[in-house]
Parts: C-alpha cells; structure tokens; sequence
C-alpha cells in the first residue's frame, strides 16, 4: 500500500511538472509607455503558426522572434506605427488582427455578412415556397375521410 502511494506521488509529479517547463520572457523597458507600446502591439498582432491567437497569447517560436523584433524596434526608437508597417510588409495584413479595409481584405471584412444575407435569402425562400404548397386533397378523398370519421 505504501509503495502504491509514492508511486502515485511521483506520476503527479511527473504529470503536473509540465507546467513548470514553460518559458518567462523577461524585457527590461527604459520607458513605461514603451512597455505599454510593447504590450498594445503583441496583442495587436497575430502568430502566424497559431493564427487564432495574439503574440502575447502564443509560445511558437515565430512568436518569441516577432516578440523579439518588436521589443528590438521600440529600443531603436520606431513607433507602433512603423512597427505594424514593418510586420506588414513582412508577413502580410493576416498579421494585424484588424487589417485595414481595402480591395484584398473586402472579403475578410463583409463576407460573413453577405454570406448572412445569402443564407436569410435561401430559408426565407425555403419557408414562403413551404407555406404556399398546400396538399392538394382531391373530393373523392375527402368524402372518404369524412365517412370514416362518421363511422366512429
């Protein structure tokens, strides 16, 4: 029974010490709005290995170098501006999670909502074509429906 339980102990030890792994990035900013800079732009830009979470969010190795270049570019003096153009230019508007609406984001922007507006169209069709075709029940059938009703 005793050898049960510190075998118990060591696979807990084992299965929660996965966490202790993860990576700290530590940065040291001269100013506190470029560490407010820092922290608006990694959640401002997407990881590209990811692509549903921010830089911030992210511990993919493209992630940690965009973080990198993005602490490096605020040293050297760039603004948020400069640095989102920078990312841009580089990795493209899927970088930004709000890309700039133009002719190659049209569809990223409004498609969800002509798809909306396509499918309202399809079932509200759907349900006037529905509502219009009555069953068509011909005399003979009703007089046959009635008399068995009569019957009982």
């Amino acid at each position: 029974m005793n050898t049960l339980k510190i075998l118990f102990m060591l696979m807990s030890v084992l299965i929660f010490s996965t966490q202790l792994q993860a990576k700290v990035e530590s940065r040291n900013f001269a100013t506190p709005q470029m560490e407010a800079d820092y922290n608006t732009l990694i959640v401002e830009l997407r990881c590209l290995v990811c692509q549903n979470q921010s830089l911030s969010d992210s511990n993919a190795e493209l992630a940690q170098d965009m973080r990198a270049k993005v602490f490096k570019m605020l040293n050297e003096g760039k603004s948020k501006a400069e640095i989102a153009d920078f990312m841009v230019a580089r990795y493209g508007d899927f970088v930004l999670y709000r890309p700039p609406v133009k002719s190659s984001t049209f569809l990223l922007w409004f498609g969800p909502l002509i798809f909306f507006v396509i499918a309202a169209f399809i079932v509200f069709s759907f349900m006037r074509r529905q509502s219009s075709e009555k069953p068509v029940v011909e005399v003979q059938e009703q007089k046959k429906a009635h008399s068995l009703l009569d019957d009982e």
